[in-house]
């Protein structure tokens, strides 16, 4: 192995196709994108360069800044739904049902492999107000309080967005860092025991410190996902009503695909890559930090 490893011909032909085809599917779209931000057009009418006009209008756009409010946003409450409730139920697996939690755990992620437009099928019947109300209508009228329009306001859309993407998604979360869990050593744990550690003693001192590498990998999984969101709010409310839901991926489709303004299309996208890169890194440098106090 070391002689394998140690020649430059083995690992060129060992590691070129995997880096060939890396390079055209994520390296050279991604420049290729960049360039896009310095001209404006599309391929119909052709491209002209722009120069920094597209940088210029993104920072002018109210559009952009609506929709950089409402990832963000989202992005933090998610996070925190994602993580937290997930954490919760991976503990939930492996401190009360232990051995029986496989039952449970498929069951929680199962919609996380239902597709995304039945789940938003679903849930405007849930929040349905017209033609007839949906089941939450229905028992807020049966415990005699008044019927909501939950997704006529830009609101209440936004409520159903975050319980629907929670519900979809916190499975995933629930089974990564039960799989972080797990792999804590059980004679620790039995030994925080017998020295009296117990409940919140033992989480506090134990098993939360063993578990940070994973949780830091799940709130870098969560924001970079929910930042990227996309397809559930396009199909439950298409970004609406209105315009107030609407988060910046979406925008940048609208922009590059239905207006045909690539550039500036491009210009979005490289503001969402920029955000995912500095909110990675900022994690990254923060529990560094942590760990070398």
């Amino acid at each position: 192995m070391k002689s394998v490893l140690g020649d430059r011909r083995a690992i060129a032909i060992l590691l070129g196709p995997a880096l060939v085809v890396y390079t055209l599917v994520m390296l050279v779209p991604v420049v290729w994108s960049f360039g896009y931000t310095f001209v404006s057009g599309n391929p119909l009418e052709g491209f002209r360069f722009a120069g920094l006009s597209n940088f210029s209008r993104l920072v002018d756009d109210p559009d952009v800044h609506a929709a950089l409010l409402f990832t963000l946003k989202y992005a933090v409450i998610m996070t925190i739904g994602q993580v937290v409730i997930g954490y919760t139920l991976a503990l939930f697996y492996v401190f009360v049902l232990r051995r029986s939690s496989t039952l449970v755990r498929t069951l929680v992620f199962f919609p996380v492999v239902v597709p995304t437009v039945a789940v938003a099928l679903l849930y405007q019947k849930i929040f349905q107000s017209a033609p007839r109300d949906g089941i939450v209508n229905e028992l807020l009228v049966n415990v005699g309080l008044d019927r909501v329009d939950w997704l006529g306001s830009g609101t209440t859309a936004f409520i159903v967005i975050v319980v629907m993407d929670i519900w979809r998604s916190v499975g995933f979360y629930g089974v990564l860092i039960y799989a972080g869990l797990i792999d804590i050593p059980d004679d620790i744990i039995e030994s925080a025991r017998i020295d009296g550690a117990r409940g919140w003693s033992l989480f506090r001192r134990i098993v939360l410190p063993l578990s940070l590498p994973i949780l830091l990998s799940s709130i870098i999984f969560s924001i970079n996902g929910t930042i990227k969101v996309f397809d559930s709010v396009l199909a439950l409310t298409n970004g609406g009503p209105g315009s107030s839901n609407t988060p910046l991926t979406l925008y940048m489709y609208r922009t590059a695909f239905a207006y045909s303004d690539y550039g500036y299309g491009a210009t979005i996208a490289l503001l969402l890559t920029i955000m995912c890169f500095i909110v990675t890194l900022f994690i990254f440098r923060s529990a560094r930090r942590d760990i070398t106090t």
